[in-house]
């Protein structure tokens, strides 16, 4: 029996059609990660599922008594909860329960009370119920799911009003986990998340026994907690498969090489039928010309009915558009690009203290640690945004460094994308930089579109975009891959294996770290520990 199914679902936005005619069905123990690039629908999709976006036309049926808790990318808990109240709240069914128990113990207090066998009878039902969901292991669940998410003992009975963007996100989470439900739907969930408790989650997950649906650019993960991938593309449902992320890539790819041989074979099919139609039309075999004829043109309508089979007419594969993305080759530069001596990292107080680090020309290192252990700040520190506060930085002869801030601080926000692509190269006609912007998804007016009207992931393909016009030889990037749908990932990760320069970067994308990274700078207990080898290597040593 089916716990969920979608039937036909078309949603619009004005006049702009996002998607048309989904339809699938959720079994119990489904754990589905709904994929496809940006703007394809998913978050619509997930928010139509859990009731908080209207639907134009179709419907969603959920089974009755199922419990859904739906995980948004933006988070707005009660700025006056406490963390451990914003959990309780998740819980209404203890809180009731919890609520009833008091209750019924001031009333059995009073034995002569003639209706006490029936309260107390009511009570130890009560209170059977209250431990089999779990009321007496409450706070325990809280903390190590709290604690597992990476918030410290100290903030669980702090107010949750003045966290990040990023802590409300994983308190929303923990709340979603802490309800139990038997059908989660999960929108981003790692943004935000450091590796530790991406890897936590995960393990939850994967030993969770609910229903899961999960939007996600993180492969790794995919492929961690997900059993089944719905693709989105091309303004409907694109692909069903059993199978988590990486198989079912394999198995899309196959029905495509399949689908592209069939559709080839039917076009040389139909040229061999017009050309027998062309020559024998007017001729002793006019008749069978034009029974031909007739058939080709229903074929060509849709579909017809060869030897009580019914033929239908294949179209070639469907291509998304792609990232096309290249870098301009370093020039030669010293053998060591980069030195570091003595260097002190941080604010007012020292974040990440160097005694001695350099790189090499053509090293790929991944700066890999918790969230606010000072990654970011070390770049920012290396490309000079903020003084060391001791130490020094080095730089090899000729070596010119470009760098990508996560938070895409080097775009002027009041510019235009064709703006900020003749800022980046003065000299470049205005033909060739439209044609750079078409390499970047930036097609005919949306080169005139306001950088501060931009999403994040035309943000993150701007900024690329320029670096591609500047001659690098070491290349820093902060998170990169925050914004990109995985296509565009696995584009960026093409070109950066074929750099040529030093390159070194932050990221939490495990994919991409052992795609790119031959090193690994572990920032821990405010010093950086050297790993070679990629993040598989990394994973396997802190295991051991």
């Amino acid at each position: 029996m089916s716990l969920m199914q979608v039937h036909n679902l078309t949603k619009y936005f004005g006049a702009a059609r996002i998607f048309s005619g989904v339809s699938f069905q959720i079994a119990p123990g489904d754990r589905v990660g709904l994929i496809g690039v940006n703007g394809a629908g998913k978050s619509t999709l997930l928010k139509i599922i859990a009731g908080v976006e209207p639907v134009d036309r179709g419907g969603v049926q959920i089974k009755r008594g199922t419990r859904l808790a739906y995980v948004a990318q933006e988070a707005r808990p009660d700025p006056e909860h406490s963390l451990r109240e914003e959990m309780i709240a998740a819980r209404p069914d203890l809180i009731e329960l919890q609520a009833e128990l008091r209750l019924l113990e001031a009333a059995i207090a009073d034995t002569a009370d003639p209706d006490w066998q029936t309260r107390m009878d009511r009570y130890a039902e009560c209170l059977e119920r209250f431990e089999l969901a779990g009321g007496y292991d409450l706070d325990r669940r809280i903390e190590q799911i709290l604690q597992g998410l990476g918030f410290s003992a100290e903030l669980i009975d702090a107010p949750a009003g003045p966290l990040s963007g990023g802590q409300k996100t994983r308190l929303t989470l923990g709340t979603a986990l802490l309800a139990e439900p038997d059908l989660l739907l999960l929108d981003e969930p790692t943004n935000h998340l450091d590796l530790g408790a991406v890897e936590w989650l995960e393990t939850f997950l994967s030993r969770w026994n609910g229903t899961l649906i999960v939007i996600s650019h993180d492969r790794y993960f995919l492929d961690q907690v997900t059993n089944r991938t719905i693709d989105m593309a091309h303004g409907t449902l694109a692909g069903d498969y059993p199978a988590p992320y990486n198989r079912a890539m394999r198995l899309k790819a196959e029905r495509e090489a399949l689908q592209l041989k069939q559709y080839e074979a039917q076009q040389e099919q139909i040229a061999r039928t017009e050309e027998y139609i062309q020559r024998y039309k007017a001729g002793s075999r006019a008749g069978q010309a034009r029974g031909r004829e007739r058939r080709l043109n229903r074929l060509k309508d849709g579909w017809e009915r060869i030897d009580g089979t019914v033929e239908q007419l294949i179209d070639p594969p469907k291509q998304q558009r792609a990232l096309q993305i290249t870098l301009a080759g370093p020039a030669r530069s010293d053998s060591e690009v980069l030195h570091l001596e003595q260097l002190q990292v941080g604010y007012a107080e020292p974040l990440i203290g160097i005694e001695k680090l350099a790189m090499q020309r053509g090293e790929r290192v991944a700066i890999l640690g918790a969230n606010g252990s000072g990654k970011t700040t070390f770049l920012r520190t290396l490309v000079g945004e903020l003084p060391a506060l001791g130490g020094t930085i080095q730089l090899g002869r000729h070596v010119r460094v470009g760098y990508y801030s996560q938070g895409h601080e080097q775009l002027r926000r009041d510019s235009t994308v064709l703006a900020e692509l003749q800022r980046a190269d003065p000299a470049a006609p205005e033909g060739a930089l439209r044609t750079l912007a078409g390499r970047f998804l930036f097609s005919g007016d949306d080169v005139f579109k306001q950088v501060s009207d931009l999403s994040g992931g035309e943000r993150s393909r701007l900024a690329l975009a320029c670096l591609t016009m500047q001659q690098i030889e070491l290349l820093m990037l902060d998170e990169p891959t925050n914004h990109l749908d995985i296509g565009a990932r696995h584009a960026l990760e093409a070109v950066l294996q074929e750099f040529a320069g030093a390159l070194l970067f932050v990221s939490h994308d495990r994919a991409f770290v052992d795609t790119v990274a031959d090193t690994i700078w572990e920032v821990r207990d405010r010093e950086v520990i050297v790993h070679y080898g990629g993040y598989q290597a990394f994973s396997a040593a802190r295991a051991a």
